[in-house]
């Protein structure tokens, strides 16, 4: 388990390990940690290592915010076209 603690951003980044993530007594233990920097009004986000391809899945989430930029990007030109033709 690697703790970074952010204080310019009260944000503590707890990182796990595949075996990390499975072990009932370590994730009961994260339960305190919670407490100790709630009360200290910091976050507290929990990453887990994953199963799958990190380049893939990389890869794939990059095409497809790529491809939803451009949808969104029709999507105002339209709006804007339609919002000139009712002036």
């Amino acid at each position: 388990m690697e703790v970074n603690v952010r204080d310019d951003k009260q944000l503590v980044e707890i990182w796990l390990t595949n075996a990390e993530k499975k072990d009932p007594a370590l994730r009961e233990g994260l339960k305190d940690i919670y407490e100790k920097w709630k009360q200290k009004k910091y976050m507290v986000a929990v990453f887990e290592s994953g199963e799958k391809d990190l380049y893939q899945g990389t890869l794939d989430l990059l095409a497809y915010n790529k491809r939803r930029c451009a949808e969104l990007e029709v999507k105002r030109e339209k709006k804007k076209r339609t919002a000139a033709l009712e002036r």
